[in-house]
């Protein structure tokens, strides 16, 4: 670790500002990250025997090809005809899907290309609401619209909810001679004995089905075809997505310790920061909109798989830079138990140039002559400086150019950073039993008639 730098697929991660050398006493001292790299050092080798071992389907699932190619026929004879592709999946489902979409445009408006115009629209609905779900399926035009319904395991209740009323709506519509054209389900293969009630309903229909991996699930399923169909649906190269996430298994299998490996130091410092600052929330703030959802894919990563047995920090997605005026009066002058990561994305000349004359006359005199983008490359790298003297650890993630491969890299990077996190912790990082219970609770609730 030099200068608390390293550099892996297109982007650099530099953790000196959470170091005492920099923010003083709120910080960590070399000596005491260097023995909490140490205590990474085996969870690392045993990463690299996961993957030699093939005993963890994430480390391996960017050598596959053929559910790439599955996905691309798929998604091409659902597309015929269609103006509106709807994605329906909840968390981990959706949310890397939407994460990858973006970086092509989606929710983001007036930044599509002309590409991405002939596409059919791209529509993401991941929060089960009545009202919401009753003014989708009456205002769509069904006959053009096509349905993505993803669930692991074929039984999320709010999946399976907004599928069959998204069925029952395309027949009352006097379409059911059509539903096989109009669906597409991505779940699980048949196991004998294992109830699986999407692949259930969707084959009463004759609705096609792609397998989901049965060794990824949810929260890390953005490399899948899951996370996948979104990016093919919004012209993304899948192909160049996964190879970046191929460069940090690369990194993982050079690595000749846990200092040599970006995400194991991520790892060790906020465990480090935690166990020995008090440090109780992560804030990923990234400084572009393409980068906004993966805020929102970070903290279902980080909360579901290390909030479990009294352990864990709090994530919390910002952007910058909206959470300037939102957020970070908190982050830099209350409690001391929080820890940023800037997310900087190359922005100097991007945009309208501000005029000279008109900044003078709005009292903004600095603005005059400036692109957008230079204020915003100025903010990004003020806000992690201010951070950095007000003694509240800071690490800073930078992007030389954000395309489909570095957002492979980063998905990879943050997973793998995640995993090793829980594994230092003694968890397991892949479970989420409190989830489970509430599941069976609203399953009981439902079932009582309450």
């Amino acid at each position: 670790m030099q200068d608390g730098q390293n550099d892996v697929s297109g982007f650099k991660q530099n953790i000196d500002g959470c170091l005492d050398a920099v923010i003083g006493e709120h910080g960590l001292s070399r000596e005491t990250l260097q023995s909490w790299l140490k205590r990474m050092g085996p969870h690392v080798e045993a990463l690299k025997n996961d993957y030699r071992e093939e005993r963890l389907g994430l480390l391996r699932i960017a050598e596959e090809t053929a559910d790439i190619d599955a996905a691309e026929a798929a998604l091409a004879r659902l597309s015929v005809g269609a103006q509106t592709i709807v994605f329906f999946g909840t968390g981990g489902s959706s949310l890397g899907g939407q994460t990858l979409a973006q970086l092509a445009g989606w929710k983001i408006p007036g930044v599509a290309t002309e590409g991405q115009k002939s596409r059919p629209r791209t529509r993401f609905y991941d929060n089960l609401d009545g009202r919401t779900l009753e003014g989708v399926l009456n205002t769509l035009d069904l006959r053009t619209t096509r349905f993505i319904v993803t669930s692991k395991s074929g039984g999320t209740a709010e999946t399976l909810a907004q599928a069959i009323a998204a069925l029952s709506a395309v027949k009352a519509a006097g379409l059911e001679a059509e539903i096989p054209k109009l669906f597409l389900g991505i779940t699980e293969p048949d196991k004998p004995g294992k109830a699986n009630g999407l692949r259930a309903l969707f084959s009463r229909f004759n609705i096609p089905m792609l397998e989901h991996h049965t060794g990824i699930g949810g929260r890390f399923s953005c490399l899948t075809n899951v996370g996948l169909m979104p990016a093919i649906a919004r012209g993304l190269d899948v192909r160049a997505i996964r190879a970046g996430a191929k460069s940090v298994i690369d990194a993982l299998l050079a690595a000749k310790s846990a200092e040599d490996f970006q995400p194991a130091v991520g790892a060790a410092t906020a465990v480090a920061l935690s166990k020995e600052k008090g440090i109780k929330t992560l804030v990923l703030m990234p400084y572009t909109d393409r980068l906004g959802r993966l805020s929102a894919w970070f903290v279902q990563l980080w909360a579901e798989s290390l909030g479990k047995g009294g352990e864990g920090t709090t994530p919390v997605g910002a952007l910058g830079p909206l959470d300037q005026h939102s957020q970070l009066q908190l982050f830099m002058d209350g409690p001391r138990e929080h820890y940023i990561t800037i997310l900087r994305v190359p922005s100097a000349g991007v945009g309208p140039k501000i005029d000279k004359e008109l900044a003078q006359l709005a009292g903004a005199d600095m603005l005059g002559g400036h692109a957008i983008g230079d204020i915003v490359e100025a903010q990004a790298h003020a806000v992690p400086d201010a951070l950095a003297q007000a003694q509240r650890p800071v690490r800073t993630i930078d992007v030389a150019k954000l395309d489909e491969k570095t957002l492979g890299a980063l998905l990879m990077h943050f997973m793998i950073e995640t995993i090793l996190a829980g594994r230092l912790l003694g968890l397991d990082p892949f479970d989420q039993p409190a989830v489970e219970l509430a599941k069976v609770l609203t399953r009981e609730r439902l079932a009582s008639g309450a």
